[in-house]
Formats: structure tokens, sequence, C-alpha cells
């Protein structure tokens, strides 16, 4: 089970039977807004509260990467394209839509809804 606190870290809850381990992945410093793994589990998006969207690889237990940081308009969600978890699609406040290769946060393809966008 991995959760994130108002902090800014994420945590692991190793669940076996009716014992646990916690154990601390990652700290980036910023409120996480939203986890979301690929379709393979094998990547997490972290979405910040400031709009910076990391990716953590639970395999390689590493420190999360920044892949894609707010600059005009904050991300508001980002979620992995499928099949696959070669490619996200983001959408910011200002109503940007937007499509990006993981592996070296190229954005590949921009549509603006001409709308502000928000959560319900």
């Amino acid at each position: 089970l991995y959760f994130s606190a108002q902090e800014g870290v994420l945590f692991f809850y190793h669940i076996k039977s009716l014992q646990y381990e916690v154990k601390i992945c990652a700290d980036i410093l910023q409120p996480i807004s939203s986890l979301i793994f690929s379709p393979d589990y094998t990547v997490l998006l972290l979405v910040t509260d400031q709009g910076t969207v990391y990716t953590y690889k639970p395999a390689h237990s590493g420190e999360a990467v920044k892949l894609l940081d707010a600059c005009s308009s904050c991300f508001l969600a980002a979620d992995f394209l499928t099949p696959g978890n070669k490619y996200c699609v983001s959408v910011t406040t200002s109503g940007e839509v937007q499509v990006w290769f993981l592996e070296d946060a190229t954005c590949l393809s921009k549509l603006n809804l001409d709308i502000e966008v928000g959560i319900i």
C-alpha cells in the first residue's frame, strides 16, 4: 500500500498477515495531491499541490524524479496513456492538455481547452 502525507512524504506499507512494516520511499517537500500507478505497476506518478509531477519506480527504491514542473499554470492532474507506461497526459488549471514522453519529459502534443479547469 502506497500513500502520501501532507508534508510530501511517500510511504509504503508492507502488510503480511497481521503484521506490517512502514517504509519512507521519497520526500519531495511538497504536499502530494494524487498518486497514479502505470498499468503495469512499475512507475508511480506523484502530482503535488504546487503542480509539479514526479515519477517514482518502486522496484528501484530510489528517489522520486521531477518530471514536469509547473510553469505558467499548475498541473492539476496527470495519468498514464495506455497501453504501456511510456507516455502520460496532464491537464493544467488554465485548461491546457499535454501529452508527455516520460523518459525525457518531452512534450509531444498540446491542446488548449480555452477554459479553466478544476477538481470537483
